[in-house]
Parts: C-alpha cells; sequence; structure tokens
C-alpha cells in the first residue's frame, strides 16, 4: 500500500516536470518568460540617479561668504558633456535639454557593461 502511494506521487512529479521541459521546449518565448520571472524581484528596487554639472573645492569660510548671485567656478568648461550617475557610478554622459519648460538630459554616451564592471572594483 505504501509503495503504491510513493510510485503515484513519484509519477506525479515526473508528470509536472514533464509539463514544465514542454513549456520550455515551446520556444523562445517561454525561456524569456523564465528569464524575465528571474528579473521581475529586482525591478522595484530604487535608485539614486544624479546629474553632475561639475565639481569644485571650497574652504568652509569662503562658503560661508556664498549669497544670491554667487559664482562658483566648476571644473568642467562649458560645452563639456553632464555626468549621469547611478547610486553614485557613472553610466552615462549626455546634454542638457528643455521639454515643455522643463529640464531633462539627452544621453549622448552611455558607459559600456565592461567600463562599468570595472568601476565596481574601484
Amino acid at each position: 500500500m505504501v509503495d503504491e502511494q510513493v510510485d503515484t506521487k513519484v509519477e506525479a512529479e515526473v508528470v509536472s516536470l514533464a509539463g514544465i521541459a514542454d513549456e520550455i521546449k515551446a520556444g523562445d518565448d517561454a525561456l524569456n518568460k523564465l528569464k524575465v520571472q528571474n528579473l521581475d524581484f529586482i525591478l522595484d528596487i530604487p535608485l539614486k540617479v544624479t546629474v553632475e554639472l561639475g565639481r569644485t573645492s571650497i574652504v568652509v569660510k569662503d562658503l560661508l561668504q556664498l549669497g544670491q548671485g554667487s559664482v562658483l567656478e566648476l571644473d568642467k568648461l562649458a560645452g563639456e558633456p553632464l555626468e549621469i550617475l547611478v547610486n553614485g557610478k557613472l553610466v552615462a554622459k549626455g546634454e542638457v535639454v528643455v521639454v515643455n519648460e522643463k529640464f531633462g538630459i539627452r544621453l549622448t554616451d552611455i558607459i559600456s557593461p565592461i567600463e562599468r564592471i570595472e568601476t565596481l572594483n574601484k
């Protein structure tokens, strides 16, 4: 009696595994769906996107003297591309655009995946 129950359970598992194998063999769409399902759990993770125009260093005394209309000299020249950082890592460069009276960034250069991986090690 116990052996019959075990055999039935094993047969059911074999059938369900065969069904999964058939779904995967159904074509690239099935395989792509499996890949997308594996990525779904990370798609809602919030990331901090920063657009950097330039940088400078300043001493506290000079910082305290800043007021409306003050000018800070940055380390980049006018016309140089902006840097787009995601969680502090450079991913692209771009230029400022105005769309419907709002500022935006047009991406002009996306950092290659190899270069991005190399920056993770730094």
